[in-house]
C-alpha cells in the first residue's frame, strides 16, 4: 500500500471519529473529568479514540498504535515498523466549552518518521492533511504556507500566554511577540492548520506530547513550511515542544527564540 492509500484511510477515519464527537458536542454529556495532570477528558475523547483503534485494527492488524487516552498498543513484539499516533480530541478545553476549534489528529509513523498526517475539525467541517511525496491538502485541495518574508509583518498564533510562562519559556516568547506584526491566540491544532494554509506565519507551543504533534511534520513539509522543535530540528515530535513557520521565516524565528 502506497502513502496515498494510507492518507485516504487517515482522512476517512479522522472524519468518522470527528462525526462521532459531534454527538456529544455542546451537550451536557461533554462535561469533563480531570486527569492527574489537570487536563480534561470527556466521553467523546474516549469514544473517538476507541473508534479509531478499531478501524486501524481491522485494516492493519500488525500496526502499532499510541493514543492519548489508551496509551501504547500491546503488539510491539510483532515487529511492525508502522505506528499510528492518535489524539482523539486535540483541544478538549475548546470542545468542553462548545468552541469549534478542536480537532481529531491521526498520523502514521514509518521507521520512526511521520509520513502521513490528518487533522479534522468537526465543528468547522475543515480538514488539513498530507503525506510525504503526495502533497498537503486543505479540504481536499492543495494548500501551501504563506510567502511572507518579513518577520515584522508576520502573524503568530499561540496558546495561553500564562502557559508559556509556566513552562519557563516566557523570555523567548516575549522576544518573538515583539518581533512579529500581530499575535493571535488561535491555539491548539488550529494554529498549525493556519500556518499550513498560509493564513498565519508562525505557531508555537511550549509543551507538546507526540500525539499533539503527530500529523504536522508531513503536512507542513509538503505545504512548503517547517514543523519541529524551537531549536530548528525539523520533523521532531518528541521534543516536548513545537514550532511551525513558513520556510522563509524559519531561521529568523528560531534565532529569536534562542536569543
Amino acid at each position: 500500500m502506497d502513502l496515498s492509500a494510507y492518507l485516504e484511510f487517515a482522512e476517512t477515519t479522522a472524519r468518522e471519529a470527528g462525526q462521532l464527537t459531534l454527538k456529544y458536542y455542546q451537550t451536557a454529556e461533554a462535561k469533563p473529568e480531570f486527569k492527574g495532570d489537570d487536563t480534561p477528558v470527556t466521553i467523546a475523547d474516549k469514544a473517538a479514540e476507541q473508534l479509531i483503534r478499531e478501524r486501524i485494527g481491522a485494516a492493519f492488524p500488525d500496526h502499532q498504535i499510541v493514543g492519548e487516552e489508551f496509551g501504547e498498543s500491546d503488539i510491539s513484539d510483532q515487529g511492525s515498523n508502522h505506528r499510528w499516533i492518535i489524539d482523539p480530541i486535540d483541544g478538549t478545553k475548546s470542545f468542553m466549552r462548545g468552541v469549534p476549534l478542536y480537532a481529531v489528529l491521526l498520523a502514521l509513523e514509518i521507521d520512526g518518521k511521520v509520513e502521513v498526517g490528518c487533522a479534522y475539525f468537526p465543528g468547522l467541517d475543515e480538514m488539513v492533511s498530507g503525506a510525504t511525496g503526495v502533497g498537503a491538502f486543505w479540504n481536499g485541495k492543495p494548500c501551501s504556507v504563506s510567502q511572507e518574508k518579513a518577520l515584522d509583518r508576520a502573524v503568530c498564533a499561540h496558546i495561553d500566554t500564562a502557559y508559556i510562562d509556566r513552562a519557563g519559556k516566557g523570555e523567548a516568547w516575549k522576544r518573538l511577540q515583539n518581533a512579529v506584526y500581530y499575535n493571535a491566540g488561535w491555539c491548539d491544532a488550529y494554529g498549525y492548520l493556519l500556518v499550513a494554509t498560509g493564513r498565519v506565519e508562525v505557531m508555537l507551543d511550549p509543551v507538546m506530547a507526540v500525539w499533539d504533534c503527530g500529523p504536522f511534520p508531513p503536512i507542513l513539509k509538503e505545504a512548503g513550511g517547517y514543523f519541529g522543535d524551537w531549536q530548528g530540528n525539523e520533523g521532531k515530535i518528541d521534543a516536548g515542544e513545537a514550532l511551525a513557520t513558513n520556510a522563509f521565516l524559519k531561521d529568523e524565528v528560531v534565532a529569536v527564540l534562542k536569543g
